[in-house]
Order: C-alpha cells, then sequence, then structure tokens
C-alpha cells in the first residue's frame, strides 16, 4: 500500500477485505456516489472517465507487480462500473435507485453474460480490468434506464 497505484487499484482498501472485495468494492462506490450525485451531469460523466482513465493505469501497474491478469484485490473496476450504471438516473437516485443499480451491476459482474466474459478472457491488463466492469454498468445502465422510463422518471 505505499504505492499511490495499490490506493486507487484496491478501492481505498477495501479490495483487501477477505470477504467478497468485489462486493466491498461496490459499498465504497455507492458511498462514493452519495456526494457524485449532485454533480451536473457533464462533471459527472468526467469524474467517471477520469476515474476509468486512473483505474486502467493502477489496475494494470499493480496486476504486473502481482503478477496476475485481474487480481481480485483490485477493485477500482467495480467503483467505475457502478458510477456508470448509476449515470441514467444521475438526477433522481434515491436509496432505491442506488440498491437496484448496485444488484444489477453486481448481478452482470458476477455472471459476467456474452459479450462480458469474453472480453474478460480476452483481454488484459489495467484495460482488461476496467472494460469488463465498464460493460456489466453498462448493462445495468440499460436496465435502469428502461426501468425509469417505463415508470415515468424521465
Amino acid at each position: 500500500m505505499r504505492d499511490p497505484a495499490a490506493w486507487v487499484a484496491f478501492g481505498l482498501g477495501a479490495g483487501l477485505s477477505p470477504w467478497a472485495p468485489g462486493t466491498c468494492g461496490t459499498l465504497v462506490a455507492v458511498l462514493l456516489f452519495l456526494p457524485l450525485r449532485l454533480l451536473w451531469w457533464p462533471w459527472y460523466l468526467l469524474v467517471v472517465a477520469l476515474v476509468f482513465t486512473l483505474g486502467t493505469w493502477a489496475a494494470g501497474r499493480v496486476g504486473r507487480r502481482l503478477g496476475r491478469k485481474d487480481p481480485q484485490a483490485v477493485v477500482v473496476d467495480e467503483i467505475a462500473g457502478y458510477w456508470i450504471a448509476m449515470a441514467p438516473v444521475l438526477q433522481f437516485a434515491d436509496w432505491r435507485w442506488m440498491l437496484a443499480g448496485f444488484l444489477l451491476f453486481r448481478l452482470f459482474d458476477i455472471v459476467k453474460p456474452w459479450p462480458i466474459r469474453d472480453l474478460d478472457r480476452r483481454l488484459g491488463g489495467g484495460l482488461g480490468t476496467m472494460l469488463d466492469d465498464a460493460l456489466a454498468g453498462g448493462f445495468a445502465a440499460a436496465l435502469l434506464a428502461a426501468a425509469a422510463w417505463w415508470l415515468g422518471a424521465y
């Protein structure tokens, strides 16, 4: 944890949890989302893009140091993925939307339906680590947007 890349990659330490590090990383994402949801949406997307870029660097660096393609302790991808999932409901995200986003994102991240599974297997390094969770977040975002439209939230 002396390397700044480790702090980023391990989600401020959440990834070091002995129990479900990905879920712990997503919980950190939820906590960090609380103030982020107040941002104007272009600023929110800029923050997500910056974390994705920083996470790509950090995940790649930590993965190389640990000698693993996608170490479980690297959870910055869960943080960016959850934030991607929440983008369509940013303006009205209360605890129900945040819980739905959490559950949908974790479902897609764990199950890894096509094409997420193929991407996870083919790409390595920091970009591979980040992209599969970004895609899982995109799947969750699509379902949240559909639910918001169906419920008349837009």
